[in-house]
């Protein structure tokens, strides 16, 4: 959609062909587990989504998007009953570790919120390369680099500090022993000292839904229910100048077929993915008994105890390995945002969450009783407060969306390597001058953010003039 969008505002004809009845893959919303119950179908809370310097410049508010920011960004209850809070500013946040550890917050993160407007920017456009990225990001390439457990140890003495930040850089879906693992959780730890951690109202699907919009107005057209197998269906609709391609680079190669060369056809199948989710969607009759009540004021809230339990559950999902006290993030988007469940006969408030954990690629292991053993080590009683749920494995959220390869919802593993040098020539171009890659398999990498479609289109458009 960014794509589409950023091509038809410079007067190109624009179509978008989407396999499912509705657009948004896994940036939507559904009634998936009750009537009248909506869930989001991939994520709910959006950092990068109001950060991003292409949503920024749309006037996606006069198509319906509006931005809910809870009170606080996010939460991390502890075994002992309470939990740290992620705040929207930084002293408020150090104030609750102990004099070291709120010396060492403020030091780590002061730099990348005084400069978050160029952080975000430089960020999210197309890696250049190591070197000239660490020129741009400055103070943040400094500390970016190294890996997540190791510098949480380093910086931090305590384990409110350490957990928090390993919580937040578990989001790379890579080992935290692994180098540049601290990058995601500096970069949204920022985010939600700055510009937040913001949800949609009426849950994902109003994004999609207000560039849709947007790209109507301005003559482009979607064409829903269509599934390309191959190009030549598309030419006998319409001869098109480009194609771009919102797919796994599997998914390409095998549509593009000969229109690719087989040497690269062959690189885009080596591409690694990353582990795959376990999810699960709930109705609820009353919001989830967390022993933090604190924990209330967040949509995000990460189960994962302690610094250590983290680094497992992350290295035993990328090497493989069922981890049964995994990291589970849960999100609780209707405290924030009522109209996304009904009330019951009684008028009494019910509501929507979510909750997945990082499981091996592929894995159709049914993780559903782990995770709720999760979230009711920090919020007992939650069972009893289900009124209904849905279990995604990952062969079933590849089936829902093909470009989830095997659960995989980052668009491939964020190892250093491939955060660098994505799977396509000089970034979004391939060995067909008329075919461009805009997926999260390419640089800046998943998130909601349209900044790969954007910079997509934007070669393309320096391409063909």
């Amino acid at each position: 959609m960014a794509a589409a969008v950023t091509l038809a505002q410079c007067g190109v004809a624009v179509t978008v062909f989407e396999r499912n009845e509705g657009i948004g893959g896994a940036c939507s919303t559904a009634e998936l587990t009750l009537p009248g119950f909506r869930n989001d179908v991939g994520s709910s809370c959006f950092p990068m989504g109001v950060a991003s310097p292409l949503f920024r410049s749309l006037p996606l508010e006069e198509f319906g998007l509006r931005w809910i920011e809870p009170p606080a960004p996010l939460a991390h209850p502890l075994d002992d009953g309470t939990a740290v809070m992620l705040e929207h500013d930084v002293e408020e946040t150090a104030a609750q570790f102990e004099r070291h550890d709120a010396r060492a917050w403020r030091a780590l993160m002061g730099p990348s919120v005084r400069d978050w407007p160029q952080l975000v920017d430089a960020v999210l456009q197309p890696w250049m390369g190591l070197p000239q990225r660490l020129d741009t990001l400055a103070g943040f390439g400094s500390v970016a680099l190294f890996p997540a457990r190791g510098l949480a140890r380093a910086v931090f003495q305590n384990e409110q500090a350490q957990a928090v930040f390993a919580g937040v850089a578990a989001h790379a879906v890579i080992p935290l022993t692994q180098i540049a693992s601290s990058a995601t959780g500096l970069l949204l730890t920022t985010a939600a000292h700055t510009t937040g951690w913001p949800i949609a109202a009426g849950g994902a699907q109003s994004i999609t839904q207000a560039l849709a919009a947007l790209l109507r107005s301005m003559g482009g057209r979607i064409v829903v229910d269509f599934e390309v197998c191959g190009l030549g269906e598309l030419e006998r609709l319409n001869a098109a100048d480009i194609t771009l391609f919102d797919t796994s680079p599997e998914m390409m190669a095998a549509i593009a077929g000969d229109a690719l060369t087989e040497s690269f056809r062959a690189r885009l199948r080596r591409f690694r993915h990353g582990p795959g989710i376990f999810k699960v969607d709930y109705a609820l009759r009353q919001p989830i008994p967390w022993a933090a009540a604190e924990c209330a004021r967040a949509a995000t809230v990460h189960v994962g105890g302690t610094l250590e339990e983290i680094v497992a559950s992350e290295a035993d999902a990328f090497a493989g390995r069922p981890n049964d006290r995994p990291f589970v993030i849960v999100v609780q988007p209707s405290l924030f945002d009522p109209g996304r469940a009904p009330e019951a006969e009684d008028g009494t408030a019910q509501h929507t969450a979510w909750a997945y954990c990082h499981v091996p690629s592929g894995s159709d292991d049914d993780r559903t009783a782990v995770i709720e053993a999760q979230i009711e080590r920090f919020a007992p009683g939650f069972r009893e407060c289900v009124l209904a749920r849905r279990s995604w494995s990952t062969s079933v959220l590849e089936r829902r969306n093909p470009n989830l390869y095997a659960g995989d919802v980052g668009g491939g593993a964020m190892t250093l390597g491939q955060v660098i040098a994505r799977p396509t020539l000089r970034r979004y171009r391939t060995s067909n001058r008329a075919i461009y890659l805009c997926s999260a398999s390419t640089p800046p990498g998943g998130g909601v953010h349209g900044m790969c479609g954007y910079n997509a289109a934007l070669a393309a458009l320096e391409d063909w003039g």
